[in-house]
């Protein structure tokens, strides 16, 4: 799943803009027919959340329906054309002139359907082309994030409404961008990029799915005024690059290479695709994160894409916002929490440096009902974790896969109070296990893992390669009494730590706090409050060795669902509000990280 990129041999028409929209309050779109044209349309923009733009849509996470029109250029040859969305959340389901033509479950990440295949049965390339889609949002306990959950459900202790399984708004609608693009009939597919390091030279080693075997490789790797060569032998799609005193790629000097791969037919070259790649290497080796082989500390927050004008939907100012005040704190990560952000963000972590963890959707998941339906969500997991590394696999600042957030160990309200260690139903075991087996077996560059929460069982964290833990000591269990919170922290994870021996982050650690609320005291949801717990984490992190890394919880204040535990409907953890205005809590860790 390479990104759309326009080129002497490849086309690209972007759809983004403003489409018509209709919510189907009562779900009788498909017995009305509205793929043939959606009636009483309201106009609405693409890419955006439809829950942020509309009174009547606001708390609204049931279907909605969209349409739009394209016609293709002149210029372009017949053949080969695709429709991408790069997001819909949750299920879309798409027609073109009124033929049904793809279904896809799963927000977050691509899908695309070839045109090719509806020639025959009207010529799209001829008129003007209606594009009908139908976006349906549901809370349901075998998606994955899942909702409505009765049994195993964080719903149970914060009274979630909508009754999500997760902590964050279940936004809705097209929300990432919608193109067409065309490739030429003979055409690179995929790419894939993996670098090591040997006595200080480079490997870069590159391998090229085409779409004809009867094809010659070959690759170009420019820096500044150097530019490196090299072709396949015996049209070997396998491509190795030596490179003596790399330019390597860390977050003090995030530098790119320039790679263009090229194949030929003929002598003549069909097709051509460039990247921007940083030759680094990730590995764990005893309590340390080696970097290029050099111990590495990350420094950072979890995130959510979050606006209040456009919900979820991309939002490339707001990205690039970010990453100036990530910068301006002196982070060097983050965890893409809780689900895959775009391209577009990956890409500036890619140029600005900072070290990426890259998870799934797969927040809120639990294992207290029938087997059968936990393996329908290990499907759709497995299924994520599939099209998540297909598309960001080559990604210098994606350095370790997360493929759960939390997930709830049965029995999970007993387990937080008591620290049981009780095994638990093995069929949850092995769930992990495989979706940290698919992980390493489809991309063995990177480093895995998932973020655990209070209660967690040790059998669960036996296979990952760093040990990620949700803490929140001093605010849910101990509020006001740090020094206690930070006692237990402690005792926890040398405990953890003895029994798996791998390195230690704390994926989230923070307080609650309302900007502008001072006390002189410690008083809860203050900002003096919320400094005073960072730095005693902080401070606790220094003291151990097995510790690799801190992301506080949460880089700025986002939409969640309405609970008596979040005032005005927003999780205020951040340190940054919603319009990313710094707390004290911000400046206190610039002063700290710089």
């Amino acid at each position: 799943m390479l990104a759309i990129q326009k080129n002497k041999f490849r086309n690209f028409l972007p759809l983004d803009g403003i489409w018509d929209f209709l919510p189907d309050f009562d779900n009788v779109g498909i017995d009305q027919e509205w793929f043939l044209g959606i009636p009483s349309a309201r106009p609405i923009a693409v890419p955006s959340s439809w829950n942020e733009l509309f009174l009547d849509t606001t708390d609204y996470i049931g279907v909605g329906w969209y349409q739009t029109t394209f016609s293709l250029p002149d210029s372009w040859p017949e053949g080969n054309i695709r429709l991408r969305f790069e997001s819909v959340t949750y299920k879309a389901t798409v027609w073109i002139n009124g033929v049904s033509v793809c279904s896809h479950e799963g927000g977050h990440l691509p899908f695309e359907i070839s045109l090719d295949q509806l020639v025959d049965l009207y010529p799209i390339q001829k008129h003007i082309n209606t594009l009908v889609v139908r976006v349906e949002n549901e809370l349901h306990p075998n998606r994955v994030p899942p909702g409505n959950v009765t049994s195993g459900s964080l719903r149970l202790f914060m009274g979630n409404n909508p009754a999500t399984n997760y902590d964050f708004f279940p936004y809705a609608g097209i929300d990432r961008s919608v193109s067409l693009y065309q490739v030429p009939e003979i055409h690179i597919n995929d790419i894939t990029v993996k670098t090591d390091l040997i006595d200080g030279n480079a490997v870069i080693e590159i391998v090229v799915d085409a779409s004809d075997d009867e094809v010659d490789y070959s690759v170009e790797l420019e820096s500044g005024s150097t530019l490196i060569r090299e072709s396949s032998q015996n049209r070997s799609n396998h491509i190795e690059i030596h490179l003596k005193d790399p330019n390597l790629w860390d977050p003090t000097n995030p530098f790119l290479y320039k790679l263009t791969t090229f194949i030929k037919r003929d002598s003549q070259i069909v097709d051509s695709y460039n990247l921007d790649i940083g030759v680094r290497t990730i590995k764990v080796i005893n309590n340390q994160i080696l970097l290029n082989d050099k111990p590495i500390e990350l420094k950072g927050f979890g995130r959510h894409e979050d606006s209040s004008v456009t919900g979820r939907g991309q939002n490339l100012p707001q990205s690039i916002k970010d990453h100036n005040l990530l910068k301006w704190t002196g982070a060097n990560s983050y965890r893409t929490s809780h689900y895959p952000y775009s391209q577009e963000d990956l890409e500036l972590a890619d140029k600005n440096g900072f070290l990426v963890i890259g998870e799934i959707p797969a927040v809120g998941l639990f294992f207290d009902d029938d087997s059968d339906e936990i393996q329908v969500r290990l499907g759709k997991c497995r299924q994520q974790i599939d099209e998540l590394i297909d598309r960001d696999k080559n990604h210098p600042s994606i350095i370790m896969w997360s493929v759960a957030n939390e997930p709830f160990p049965p029995d999970l309200m007993n387990r937080m109070q008591s620290s049981s260690d009780e095994a638990v139903n093995p069929i949850s075991t092995q769930f992990l296990n495989t979706l940290i087996a698919d992980v390493r077996g489809l991309d063995d560059s990177r480093l895995v893992t998932f973020a655990a929460i209070h209660g967690t069982p040790m059998e669960w964290l036996e296979n990952v390669d760093v040990v990620m833990v949700n803490r929140y000591y001093g605010w849910y269990f101990d509020s006001m009494n740090l020094d206690s919170a930070i006692e237990k922290l402690s005792d926890e994870l040398e405990k953890i730590h003895t029994i798996t021996q791998k390195p230690i982050m704390i994926s989230e650690f923070g307080a609650d706090t309302v900007e502008g609320m001072h006390s002189v005291s410690d008083e809860l949801y203050t900002e003096e409050y919320q400094v005073e717990l960072l730095k005693k984490y902080l401070d606790f992190a220094q003291s151990k060795d097995f510790m690799v890394g801190m992301h506080v919880w949460v880089f700025a204040d986002f939409r969640t669902t309405h609970s008596t535990m979040r005032i005005g409907g927003l999780n205020r953890k951040g340190v940054f509000t919603r319009d990313r205005k710094p707390k004290m809590a911000a400046h206190f860790l610039r002063s700290r990280w710089k």
